[in-house]
């Protein structure tokens, strides 16, 4: 027994470490009720007794409160918001705003495996000069100098149905909002439904910058295991029930970071729990174009009715471009009209005048074309290349550009991501990922940014300091 207390200790210590952390972060404001103490026990992987003693010392120093039949409850003063703030060392490498500002800043001289967009050299460049060349050769200056109408270019929005109808997703032009990005069109999504306190499910792991967004926005972060076709059904139900979530904000193709695609059958019993707990989808559908084959879609399913879908062209067109898209039912979109104005007053007409030209280019068709077979083959040469020196994939990817991918046993990613640093090299260690802490020993991998042998032997040597049976 006496053997057990030091490692009952450290359990305990880092269930209260977890929770302080999410209040500091705002993930957890007051009156925010906490996960049971037998969803913690499972999802922290830590006996029952154990979650006890952390919330009784949070409930002892006044940061939590037991209610009767109720559970427990925040009481700390809400954190002031601070999305720079300065964590600790070791926080810093997982933080979703430092993984994204590391691979910004200084590019031209950063290998950036870990950043979520492709090379320069891989985009579509002449498709984007000729549409520039032809705005400004033949537009009648509206483009250039005129605000855009409240939903967006009539034009663009007329595609964007077309294109949502090759998917069976059948929406009107006036259910489509166009926005400056898909980052933009979550931030509005998150405007017009969310108040500060509410709970918001996302997969776990999900794309790190749902997490930073959703921080700005004060609302609890619950996180829902992913598997290789979907959401885990069984916890799935569990959150929606206990967290009672307002939004459930998803990738369903090419799912980021996992490369997953969500399967019909866990679709459609997602939807029907999305109907029994009164929740909201977000579909985040941004890498469609990346796909070989469609793969099932929420929207397709439900119809627009309580799903929202956006995206945007960032990753196929060009990231300068910042142009999105949230297509909803017609009294959401109303709304979410007026928030638009409100907050920005119209679109950017130059940027939807350009992806409207390079969508109905015949050179961006070709430019797929060849795209899909080039992440192909860097996905073949990639998995080969790590798994030579002990990184697994989670699942090999069917499409798209990224691998989330197994660490050896015994190396932690954000460390790994840490000295990574010291070689002018960018990693998305897991965590960042993670809303429940639990992808430590994960990494994603842009196999777009993967060509060349300098990022392996790199990720050889210090993942051989890191580990060091493998020294041996």
């Amino acid at each position: 027994m006496d053997v057990l207390q030091p490692q009952e200790g450290t359990r305990v210590a880092r269930i209260v470490g977890a929770i302080r952390h999410r209040i500091d972060r705002r993930q957890l404001t007051p009156g925010a009720r906490l996960p049971s103490i037998r969803l913690m026990a499972e999802t922290m992987k830590v006996s029952k007794s154990t979650v006890v003693e952390a919330y009784d010392r949070l409930a002892a120093e006044g940061v939590i409160r037991a209610r009767a039949g109720a559970g427990f409850f925040v009481t700390a003063p809400l954190a002031p918001l601070a999305l720079d703030m300065e964590p600790a060392t070791r926080d810093r490498d997982i933080d979703p705003l430092l993984v994204l500002r590391q691979s910004l800043e200084d590019a031209s001289r950063r290998i950036a495996p870990g950043c979520g967009w492709l090379p320069e050299s891989w985009m579509p460049d002449d498709v984007v000069r000729r549409a520039l060349r032809t705005i400004a050769r033949t537009g009648d200056g509206a483009a250039l100098f005129d605000y855009d109408a409240p939903l967006g270019l009539p034009a663009l929005r007329r595609l964007l149905a077309r294109r949502m109808a090759d998917h069976d997703i059948m929406a009107a032009p006036a259910q489509i909002l166009l926005t400056d990005s898909g980052t933009h069109a979550l931030d509005l999504v998150c405007r017009y439904f969310l108040r500060p306190g509410d709970a918001v499910m996302v997969d776990d792991p999900c794309y790190f910058n749902f997490h930073a967004m959703l921080r700005a926005h004060q609302v609890r972060v619950v996180g829902v295991p992913y598997t290789p076709d979907g959401p885990d059904l069984d916890r799935f139900t569990a959150l929606a029930a206990e967290a009672r979530p307002r939004l459930y904000v998803t990738n369903s193709a090419l799912h980021n970071p996992t490369g997953a695609t969500l399967s019909p059958v866990t679709a459609h019993r997602v939807l029907k729990l999305a109907e029994a707990h009164d929740l909201i989808i977000v579909e985040d559908d941004i890498f469609a174009d990346l796909e070989d084959a469609p793969a099932p879609r929420l929207a397709t399913f439900d119809g627009l009715d309580r799903v929202i879908r956006i995206g945007s062209f960032s990753k196929t067109i060009s990231a300068s471009l910042r142009c999105g898209y949230i297509a909803a039912r017609p009294d959401w979109i109303d709304g979410l009209v007026n928030l638009r104005v409100a907050t920005g007053i119209s679109g950017g007409r130059l940027a939807a005048e350009v992806t409207h030209m390079a969508l109905t280019d015949s050179g961006y068709r070709r430019h797929l074309t060849a795209l899909r077979p080039r992440l192909a083959r860097a996905m073949t040469t990639t998995l080969r290349r790590l798994k030579a020196i002990g990184v697994t994939p989670w699942l090999e990817p069917t499409a798209g550009m990224f691998l989330w991918a197994r660490l050896p046993d015994g190396c932690d990613a954000t460390d790994l991501a840490r000295r990574a640093l010291s070689h002018n090299i960018v990693l998305a260690p897991g965590n960042a990922f993670s809303a429940n802490g639990a992808a430590g020993g994960f990494m994603r991998f842009n196999v777009s940014r993967m060509e060349g042998t300098e990022i392996y032997e790199t990720l050889s040597g210090l993942i051989g300091r890191t580990v060091p049976e493998r020294a041996s």
